[in-house]
């Protein structure tokens, strides 16, 4: 069994929160041990602390940024909501293992929270987390998501469907044109993500207990933002105004709200899918996703478009975190937001839920899709809406009884386009000609 490295402080707050039994989510954990990290070496070029102990509290907080004691943070999420309780856990760990490393006492507050408070470091935390989970996950999951979407478009360039409007039929298009919409989607929420990131990079840290940056040196912030830079290689900066982001979380609601948007774009992504993917008798049929398992208990051959399913529900589960994450954003009560560790929570499980189910879209639905293309010729050219091609040839009356003569006789357009108006054959087919109106 690991000996606990945490002390009195943490051992209180586990006795005392015993609510979710759900402790933060490691890559916050991890993002600490680099703020720890960071904060011990700005106050190294300080001065304030020699080299023994500021090089024995990074060698600590490093193991931790690194995952290596992660079974060390048993705080519940529903904790203080100013996270002080996750703020002294980190502490106590780094400060028993750099006394270890130091040979002498260092001290979890004297020490290793030197020129901080938990009012500053963990919305620090909370930036530097997401920072890193959307450059390093999220990001090249959206966009591997939109490469493959875009090859499958010139896979299917020559492909021609009926459009749907109200899911109903409407005017011709091309799958690579209805993909393209896919594509277009995914590369919007890239812009609106990388746009967050900016300001997700500026930092509280500085700031401490209530903004005024007491108890701590001017440069601090400036410095450890300066060596978290270095060590992720993302571009972190002081924030402009340290009442805002200790007492307020605005870019946390922004990013929720990023997330948000883009779970709405993949739930239409999968819900077409899932239409397209519907029958294979009854349904639409459009194309053919994978069998991947078997789709019930009792009817045998039955299969499901698992994955697309799967995905929306985790796009649901985004949603509902977002409107959790904008709640706890309202509850910054004078100089401090009293909900961190539900939004830094609730932020990283987006970022990995959407992550995940981009990989997932991608690589056992999008990439692995067959399309029906007899089928989908046979439909289109029985879709009545075709004649809304002759509109400035014949009008729309007259175009609407050539539909509802075609939908009640189920015949193919041509066919009675040709019986009800004067138009020659060649240019009816001409103007009915489905590759003409994409």
């Amino acid at each position: 069994m690991t000996s606990k490295l945490y002390q009195k402080q943490t051992a209180l707050a586990v006795d005392n929160f015993k609510i979710s039994h759900t402790g933060m989510p490691a890559p916050f954990i991890h993002a600490l041990g680099y703020v720890k990290a960071a904060c011990a070496t700005a106050n190294q070029e300080l001065g304030k602390l020699d080299d023994d102990a500021a090089d024995a509290i990074v060698k600590a907080a490093m193991q931790v940024a690194a995952g290596e004691h992660d079974e060390q943070f048993p705080v519940d999420v529903y904790q203080t909501g100013s996270g002080t309780s996750t703020n002294m856990n980190a502490n106590e760990v780094i400060a028993t293992l750099a006394s270890q490393f130091a040979g002498k006492t260092i001290h979890p507050n004297d020490d290793v929270n030197m020129g901080q408070s938990s009012n500053d470091v963990i919305p620090t935390t909370v930036h530097v987390s997401a920072a890193i989970q959307v450059q390093n996950t999220l990001l090249p999951a959206v966009s591997e998501l939109a490469s493959h979407i875009e090859q499958r478009m010139k896979d299917f360039d020559h492909v021609i469907k009926t459009g749907r409007t109200h899911l109903m039929d409407a005017m011709p298009v091309k799958l690579s044109q209805e993909l393209s919409g896919w594509r277009a989607q995914l590369l919007q929420n890239l812009q609106r993500l990388e746009d967050t990131q900016v300001r997700l990079s500026r930092l509280a840290i500085g700031g401490t207990a209530v903004g005024t940056g007491i108890n701590t040196h001017e440069e601090f912030g400036g410095r450890v933002c300066a060596a978290l830079s270095r060590q992720l290689d993302i571009s972190f900066s002081v924030t402009d105004n340290h009442f805002a982001s200790i007492s307020a979380q605005d870019t946390a609601v922004e990013l929720a709200g990023q997330l948000n948007v883009l779970a709405a774009s993949m739930m239409k992504i999968s819900n077409d899918l899932r239409w397209m993917n519907s029958g294979p008798l009854a349904g639409l049929a459009e194309i053919e996703m994978p069998k991947l398992q078997a789709g019930s208990s009792i009817m045998p051959g039955k299969v499901n478009p698992v994955i697309p399913e799967a995905v929306t529900m985790a796009c649901a589960q985004v949603m509902g975190y977002h409107t959790a994450i904008t709640v706890a954003g309202q509850s910054g009560n004078f100089q401090l937001n009293v909900m961190l560790p539900l939004i830094g929570q609730n932020l990283l499980l987006s970022i990995e839920l959407l992550s995940n189910a981009c990989s997932h879209l991608s690589d056992k639905a999008i990439q692995t899709f067959s399309v029906n293309e007899d089928n989908l010729k046979k439909i289109l050219s029985k879709n009545p809406i075709l004649v809304t091609a002759l509109n400035q040839k014949i009008g729309y009356e007259k175009g609407t009884e050539i539909a509802m003569r075609a939908y009640d006789e189920k015949r193919d357009i041509l066919d009675v386009a040709k019986e009800m108006t004067s138009l020659e054959e060649k240019e009816l087919k001409s103007l009915l000609d489905p590759a003409k109106l994409v």
